[in-house]
Formats: structure tokens, C-alpha cells, sequence
């Protein structure tokens, strides 16, 4: 029988945070810091997991909605978000179909999650649609190394990851600039992984602007 991504998802919640305990200060907290400075009004984190972001925002989003297709992850990022003295308002959605009213949010902010999703673009039509005019769309994922052993590892990669975790695509730069909504400006592209044979520039973020 086919797994759901969201069941897919739910087997992982457990372990999650172990798994990434290694690569979360050295490569994730980077770009988790760098979007939580940037973060205004009332905002809406998609794909949110475990809640990894969610003691960036303390003080810092009063007004804070995560979402994510899996109930398990939900449920770890909720503990986490009282721990760290966070409000949140939880929806359990699917990022392609948030069924959240138009041009709702200040700030959408999408942190390593385009990389789960079955289709980019849907996906960033969406986020598009809920953000309100002159709002900011904060991301921050995986992208194709610049380094030849970088790419050829990530492709390795995209062929083992399981089809309902959504597999790693890597062109969420280029599928963000033709979304119909925020896309990213070539100087709003800011490599964080330092230049190196496995690392390259394999994690991007990408800031866009309406």
C-alpha cells in the first residue's frame, strides 16, 4: 500500500530532530536566524515540522500561524512552540492547498520544505495568494550544488528519497521567479553552505518582494 506524505511524515516526526541534530547549528540555524530577523506582522510558516524555527521567534511574531500535512510533526512543533513561550494557531494543510483566505499575511515564511512537496510551483502560487501586497515570502532550501561532487551526491539522493516524503527537487530559485507572485531578485539570492567539494552553495535562500 502507497504512504501518504503525511503519513510518511508522521513516521518521521519522532526521530526527526535526532536525525538532523548533526547539520541543524553547522548548516540550518544560518538561514533559520536570517529569515527570523527578517519577519514581520502577521505571518504564516508552511511545512513547519518539528517547529526547528520556532525559538527564533520568540519576542520577535506576534501573530504566528504553522502549518504542515502531517499531525505528528504538528504535535512536536506545538510542544515546542509552549516550551519556547511562542502562541501559535495550528493548521494541519497541505502547502499546495492552505484553503486560507487571500492576501491574508504579512510574511510567509517556507524553510527547507520546497524540497517535500510533489509540485513547487503549485506550491508557490499559494503561498503567493496569501500573502497581501508588499508582503515578504522567506525561504530557505536545498538547491543544486555548484560543486560537481555536491550535485552528484544530491542526485544520488533524490533517487533514494522515499516518493511520499516528496522527494528533493532542487529548482526552488527558478520556480519562485515564475510563480505569478513573489520571486526572487538575483540580489535577493544569498548562498549560505561555504564553497567546498561536498558543500558548495547546495543550501540558498531566497528572499522575495511583491
Amino acid at each position: 500500500m502507497d504512504v501518504t506524505r503525511a503519513e510518511y511524515w508522521d513516521g518521521q516526526a519522532a526521530t526527526y530532530d535526532r536525525t538532523t541534530a548533526f547539520l541543524e547549528p553547522r548548516l540550518f540555524a544560518p538561514a533559520r536566524r536570517w529569515v527570523a530577523d527578517r519577519v514581520s506582522g502577521r505571518t504564516l510558516e508552511v511545512g513547519v515540522g518539528t517547529g526547528a524555527n520556532l525559538p527564533y521567534y520568540a519576542d520577535r511574531v506576534p501573530d504566528l500561524t504553522i502549518a504542515d500535512v502531517s499531525p505528528a510533526m504538528l504535535r512536536a512543533a506545538s510542544v515546542r512552540a509552549a516550551a519556547v513561550g511562542v502562541p501559535v494557531r495550528i493548521v494541519e494543510v497541505d502547502s499546495a492547498h492552505l484553503g486560507l483566505p487571500d492576501e491574508s499575511f504579512d510574511t510567509v515564511v517556507s524553510m527547507f520544505s520546497m524540497c517535500c512537496v510533489a509540485d513547487e510551483l503549485a506550491v508557490l502560487r499559494e503561498l503567493a495568494r496569501v500573502l497581501r501586497p508588499g508582503g515578504r515570502l522567506l525561504m530557505a532550501d536545498h538547491v543544486e550544488s555548484s560543486a560537481r561532487l555536491g550535485r552528484a551526491v544530491q542526485r544520488v539522493l533524490d533517487r533514494v528519497t522515499p516518493r511520499a516524503g516528496g522527494g528533493a527537487p532542487s529548482s526552488t530559485p527558478g520556480a519562485a521567479a515564475g510563480c505569478g507572485g513573489p520571486g526572487p531578485r538575483r540580489d535577493d539570492v544569498v548562498a549560505l553552505a561555504p564553497r567546498g567539494a561536498a558543500g558548495g552553495d547546495q543550501v540558498t535562500l531566497v528572499l522575495g518582494r511583491e
